[in-house]
């Protein structure tokens, strides 16, 4: 099959060198041409695959299907000319699906706006304290076609963790997971998906064809209707976590213990306990939110309550993550740089108080009226960088105008450090200074883990000088 790879990206050259050890005729198109993308398409010239870039638009000729990189969008005219010539667009999640082969690992999958990554983790690290052989792959970072055709680790797998983006669900149509969660939906990559309603509908995909489990958020609604919606395997169970006491069916927290209302016998009457909060680290609402929907997956596939607790214990967050950088003069310095949007910097903020809340960088089309409404009682003062910041200011003037407000204008490197510092001056012992942006970082930072390594930089410094 001649088959056409859309973007030259980490994914693409998966998939593309994929396809091409399977015998197909790989084209891969970009409409980039830097220097990174030759080196990238000499090396590829090497194994046999052509590379067209500068022309991300023409379909090549003879194309019998194209496999997309889960970032371009629906609208792009490749897919347009696809669609004239009768040629079926999938991603390479669906590549993946499709070349599991048979008695393959089932796939527990997790969705979500915030908190797939940590999720996902967790659910791979309680799956290996119970001794199976696991992987947590997808949008996490290892591409998920190079596990399913990686023979030697692949065939000895017991079960994969698989993070998948909306991006990813929308271009696999076939997946059927064994269980799967959606942990939160809010208004996220609205210019790729167009709406609100497709947004939820391409989440709501990772629920389709579900054997066992699916798992939703009690406390919000939106997750519980894509379950209502889904056409599962007879015998699927709805299965909701919550922070609350738990109902039948449920996971949730009663006196400081997850437990489990869902997965035991006589669950009207009966609970079993997992884990202690204390065992979620750190144990912000949020995250405790996540543990519970990693047990709940876990739980699906059959996980005794002892691997997730110490799945759980042994769990250690990636960086930027409401990361504790220091105690400096009595103030904590969490570093939760990865709250690119309102939605995870609401959660962040949730799990302190009283805070100076260091915000700003780019808005992405974002309103941040609710998220100020929701969190002005908890803060102490605000700091704002980056380019959007006056978006964050005029909330703040609307909603919480007692509020003092230090205004970064350096949109250099340099000027976390002077965050950093007024943050310090606004700051009391007792007090958190938080670094959860509500946006995205490039307008400062080449990503949000150089924005975070910023912060711990500056933080450290200002320990240093008050030692």
């Amino acid at each position: 099959m001649r088959i056409t790879v859309a973007g030259l990206g980490v994914s693409g050259i998966s998939a593309a060198r994929a396809l091409a050890g399977l015998g197909a005729v790989v084209t891969v198109v970009d409409g980039g041409d830097s220097g990174t993308h030759r080196e990238r398409a000499a090396e590829l010239a090497e194994e046999g695959i052509s590379v067209r870039l500068g022309d991300a638009e023409t379909l090549p000729e003879g194309t019998g299907l194209v496999v997309t990189s889960p970032g371009w969008k629906p609208d792009s005219p490749l897919f347009a000319a696809a669609a004239e010539a009768g040629v079926d667009v999938v991603g390479d999640v669906e590549i993946a699906w499709r070349l599991r082969g048979e008695n393959a690992a089932p796939w527990l999958a997790i969705t979500g706006t915030n908190g797939k990554t940590t999720t996902t983790q967790m659910l791979a690290s309680i799956l290996r304290a119970a001794g199976l052989r696991t992987a947590a792959v997808g949008n996490i970072g290892t591409p998920i076609v190079d596990v399913v055709l990686g023979e030697e680790t692949y065939g000895d797998l017991d079960v994969l963790a698989v993070e998948l983006s909306s991006y990813q669900l929308h271009w696999a149509p076939s997946l059927r997971a064994h269980s799967a969660a959606v942990l939160n939906l809010a208004p996220d990559h609205l210019d790729w998906h167009g709406s609100m309603e497709a947004y939820a509908a391409d989440k709501g995909r990772i629920y389709e064809g579900n054997t066992v489990a699916c798992v939703y958020n009690v406390a919000d609604p939106a997750t519980e209707d894509l379950v209502r919606e889904a056409d599962v395997e007879e015998g699927c169970r709805a299965i909701g976590f919550t922070l609350g006491s738990p109902g039948p069916s449920q996971l949730g927290v009663v006196d400081g213990i997850l437990v489990d209302r869902a997965f035991v016998a006589n669950r009207q009457k009966n609970a079993q306990e997992l884990a202690e909060v204390a065992d979620v680290n750190p144990p912000a609402p949020h995250n405790i939110a996540n543990a519970l929907a990693a047990a709940a997956l876990a739980r699906a596939f059959g996980v005794e309550p002892k691997a997730v607790r110490d799945g759980l214990r042994a769990f250690r967050p990636d960086a930027h993550r409401i990361a504790h950088v220091a105690d400096v003069e009595g103030v904590a310095y969490v570093d939760d740089s990865k709250a690119t949007n309102t939605h995870a910097a609401e959660a962040s903020l949730a799990a302190y108080e009283p805070i100076v809340w260091i915000a700003g960088g780019l808005a992405k089309g974002a309103s941040f009226d609710e998220l100020v409404q929701r969190s002005a009682k908890r803060l102490r003062g605000v700091v704002l960088i980056g380019a959007e910041r006056h978006l964050i200011a005029e909330a703040l003037a609307r909603h919480a105008p007692e509020v003092p407000v230090v205004d970064v204008e350096r949109t250099d490197t340099g000027a976390m450090s002077e965050a950093v510092r007024a943050a310090a001056g606004l700051a009391k012992p007792g007090d958190t200074v938080l670094l959860a942006p509500a946006c995205a970082s490039m307008d400062m930072f080449t990503n949000y883990n150089k924005r975070g390594e910023a912060f711990a930089e500056a933080v450290r410094g200002l320990a240093a000088e008050r030692a």
